[in-house]
């Protein structure tokens, strides 16, 4: 090692890749970390975080009606985009220079400058003109929206990192896509008080999800006035003479809007890295392939999230870097655990959910046991918002052992990271049938269902 520059170079300053550099760093290694854009990376600066804000941002106008249920007398409000866009940037500025600082005071050091492999030890930075070296490299470039070329005026498109710094508020959008970002945004702009239609080719929003949760959170968007196309696909877009945008739908329906909001899926950040000339081996979408442990084909170059293409999700891409850390500098090879991870949708209300969906259960288990429940929560009985809350559990008939967790409602996201540890433990429906109720709440219907609504049995249900 003592012939490198580094005993570790990282490519790219978001979350994963900061976590290696400051842990790496921390152990006494040299450390450098190349970020071409700003520290914090997709989940930081262009994602996650600012997200959240705007989700907050977005439930005020039902927070204010609800209020009058409750004895307040709510002055008709009014919104600042552009205070709001302010006040994220301030946030997000605050954080970028937290990352920055974080890996600077471990000991590593931190360059803004596009990083490009010559060979398997040598890193060249473009801003600074000058090649490094290092024993290990680490990519972590993350990923983007996917383009959609293909679609005609495309060109008028904005994607989710436009839509955080619009210079002025829609009155009307499309999104196009069924997946978080498209249904998080939908949600957010239809609570800013946009005209929001959500168009999808699949026949129900949020595939992958328990079905339960993707029809009930369908039917509450469009009780809240957002409108849900699907099947369908927009064939072109067109600005008219007012310069507005008109959409052409497969079904034959023209929509006139502001803005176009494309959420297709994420790529990973591949090109123009040196990585092809080097050989490292991609798929077919340019994602890095990877081992079990998070190693290319080339043993002294690694890959973590978004770029590998494998969960794309920030907080799998900070375990990915510890397993990496202690496989590359603590011998002591740990491949990542890509099972059972809880997960969040900031719709709204929002899906917490950890685990089997009810349909992967009936796939591999024949006997399945399904608890569900559906009411209204104690906050909107003097609100009078009716809105359902829906919690549902998915059993093993055999071993008892709880295999899915899923919730539709108020602070679904946090039950779910709670969830998370008894599920990620295989802990049996009886331990969830013994622990005591904290009442009222909501959560305590995970732990007082105590009948099955149903059961299914080899793909029968009975």
């Amino acid at each position: 090692m003592a012939g490198y520059d580094y005993d570790l170079f990282v490519i790219g300053g978001g979350s994963g890749g900061v976590r290696a550099a400051r842990v790496a760093a921390a152990l006494g290694k040299r450390v450098a970390v190349a970020e071409e854009y700003r520290f914090g990376g997709t989940c930081v600066i262009r994602g996650c975080v600012p997200k959240k804000l705007y989700v907050y941002a977005s439930q005020f106008p039902e927070h204010f009606a609800d209020a009058a249920g409750y004895g307040w007398t709510v002055p008709e409000a009014s919104f600042d985009w552009q205070k709001l866009v302010a006040n994220k940037d301030k946030e997000i500025a605050r954080l970028e220079a937290i990352y920055k600082r974080n890996v600077e005071g471990s000991g590593g050091e931190t360059f803004h400058s596009r990083a490009v492999l010559v060979d398997r030890h040598s890193v060249y930075l473009v801003a600074e003109d000058r090649t490094v070296s290092a024993d290990q490299i680490l990519i972590a470039t993350g990923g983007r929206p996917a383009a959609h070329p293909a679609l005609s005026g495309h060109e008028h498109c904005i994607f989710s990192n436009e839509a955080f710094d619009l210079k002025e508020l829609p009155k009307a959008i499309m999104i196009e896509g069924g997946g978080y970002v498209a249904v998080e945004f939908a949600n957010i702009f239809h609570g800013l008080g946009v005209d929001t239609r959500l168009v999808y080719r699949g026949q129900e929003i949020l595939g992958r999800f328990d079905m339960d949760l993707r029809r009930s959170l369908h039917e509450t968007m469009e009780k809240k006035g957002i409108r849900i196309l699907c099947p369908a696909v927009s064939e072109w877009v067109r600005k008219n003479p007012e310069g507005r945008l008109d959409v052409l739908l497969s079904g034959g329906q023209t929509l006139t809007v502001d803005q176009v909001m494309l959420a297709i899926g994420r790529i990973p950040n591949t090109e123009n890295m040196g990585l092809e000339g080097v050989g490292v081996e991609l798929g077919k979408t340019g994602a890095i392939v990877v081992d079990q442990y998070s190693r290319t084909n080339i043993d002294n170059i690694w890959a973590i999230g978004d770029v590998t293409h494998r969960v794309q999700l920030t907080p799998v891409a900070i375990h990915e870097a510890m397993c990496f850390i202690e496989t590359a500098f603590k011998d002591n090879p740990t491949a990542p655990d890509h099972d059972t991870i809880p997960t969040a949708v900031f719709s709204q209300p929002e899906i917490g959910t950890v685990g089997l969906s009810e349909d992967d259960a009936i796939k591999r288990y024949p006997d399945v046991e399904i608890y569900r429940a559906s009411f209204r929560t104690m906050r909107h009985t003097l609100s009078g918002r009716d809105e359902k809350m829906l919690m549902k559990l998915v059993v093993d008939g055999s071993t008892r052992k709880v295999l899915g967790a899923h919730i539709l409602g108020p602070d679904a996201g946090e039950m779910a990271q709670l969830l998370g540890i008894p599920l990620k433990a295989g802990l049996t429906k009886d331990d969830f049938d013994r622990t005591m109720a904290v009442h009222p709440t909501a959560a305590e219907e995970l732990v007082t269902m105590y009948k099955p609504t149903y059961r299914v049995k080899n793909g029968e249900r009975v």
